[in-house]
């Protein structure tokens, strides 16, 4: 009998979308959508971060100019208390995807664990 992963995994994807962490996550998007300020704020926020993280993985300098801007702009989006409450959501949510890929990766930790 075959087994086809992908019905379990669209289940699951379903019930992800149910859990509390997700609709906190979802509640706290909508509300820094809704606002100007914090939605153009969090989207400086996250460009900067993008842009940083390319630079690192092609092996260029950040500089300090560059450094100081991001702390400003991280630092301005943390006091932000929609953009605050999204970040923390976010971080549930991570918390519990962790678990769940703990979970899956158990089989394959088990193959190894017996050589």
């Amino acid at each position: 009998m075959a087994v086809n992963i992908y019905d379990d995994i669209n289940k699951l994807e379903s019930t992800f979308r149910s859990t509390e962490e997700f609709q906190k996550l979802e509640q706290a998007v909508a509300e820094v959508t809704a606002d100007n300020e914090a939605n153009e704020l969090f989207k400086k926020f996250r460009d900067l971060q993008v842009t940083l993280q390319q630079k690192q993985q092609q092996g260029e300098e950040i500089t300090e100019e560059e450094m100081m801007g991001a702390q400003a702009t991280a630092q301005a989006a943390q006091e932000n208390p929609k953009i605050l409450s999204m970040l923390e959501a976010e971080m549930g949510l991570s918390q519990m995807i962790e678990e769940v890929n703990r979970v899956l990766i158990k089989p394959v930790q088990s193959l190894y664990e017996s050589m």
